[in-house]
């Protein structure tokens, strides 16, 4: 299967960049980087006969790949013109999710801005509003009157009643 895939690949990458390198990867599938426009292209089995999942995502500063943006499964027996259309879909995809404005450090789209607050003031936290002034409630007193209940009798078992 990656003879069909690398020679597939090849084709792929000879009709869709002038300037490309095809490599294996890690599970058995090629990929197709054009340093040139920042992108790559996966091939990879899938199980099925003459299929293959392809997928295209960018490369980041320094060389490294970005997850894939878009992915779908291709029948091999597919012409090269058609493959390589669907592959022109794939990185348009990845072109169009690249425009949309990306959270700093997540690489996943940014919200909407948000609307500007209501003139009123905004409700402080329950931690954060002032709070009177604690004391010992009943029920820790209850608590401290039987532990020290709890230590005289077994002081009273221990010794006897005979004094410390």
């Amino acid at each position: 299967m990656y003879a069909e895939l690398r020679d597939t690949a090849t084709e792929l990458a000879g009709v869709l960049w002038r300037e490309h390198t095809v490599y294996r990867e890690r599970g058995g599938g090629v990929v197709i980087r054009g340093e040139h426009v920042g992108r790559w292209i996966s091939l990879a089995p899938t199980g099925g006969k003459d299929q293959a999942r392809l997928r295209a995502g960018r490369l980041l500063d320094g060389g490294t790949t970005a997850p894939a943006r878009s992915e779908t499964v291709v029948d091999l027996s597919q012409g090269t013109t058609e493959l390589a259309a669907i592959c022109r879909r794939l990185l348009a995809d990845v072109t169009a999710a690249e425009t949309r404005p990306v959270a700093a450090g997540s690489g996943r789209p940014a919200r909407a801005a948000r609307p500007p607050r209501s003139a009123k003031p905004a409700r402080e936290s329950r931690a954060r509003r002032e709070r009177p002034a604690r004391h010992t409630g009943l029920g820790s007193w209850m608590v401290l009157v039987c532990l020290v209940g709890v230590v005289g009798l077994w002081a009273y078992s221990v010794f006897g009643g005979r004094g410390f």
